[in-house]
């Protein structure tokens, strides 16, 4: 199974695909949203794991591009983000994303619980 993860903190990039890689994922990784984006049009991921600060296009607007795009807009998103008010939330969910994860509150074990149920 391929998960796109789509962020620029270059830490948290090889921190995910690493424990992915672990965990039996195959991992692709992108930079930033316009990256992320033709990565996903190109690789057609089983999943996408997706920051929202980042250059170029942020998380929000990869979840509007992805919407408007049926090749690619079936493929289920999990938010991943420092942003947690709930109106970011709620946007993230509301432009198609699966779910949401605060990256402050990171649990390793609950992102690997959450990535399984959303790809069943």
């Amino acid at each position: 199974m391929k998960i796109a993860v789509i962020e620029d903190d270059v830490f948290f990039q090889k921190f995910y695909s690493t424990r992915l890689t672990e965990q039996g994922f195959e991992t692709l990784v992108a930079s930033d949203g316009d990256e992320g984006l033709a990565m996903i049009r190109a690789q057609k991921p089983n999943m996408i794991l997706l920051d929202i600060i980042m250059p170029k296009k942020n998380g929000f607007e990869v979840l509007e591009e992805m919407k408007k795009d049926p090749e690619i807009s079936s493929i289920p998103v999990l938010v991943f983000s420092t942003l947690g008010q709930e109106d970011d939330v709620k946007r993230a969910l509301s432009l198609g994303a699966k779910d949401y994860i605060n990256k402050s509150f990171f649990d390793f074990s609950n992102l690997i619980s959450k990535i399984k149920t959303i790809v069943k």
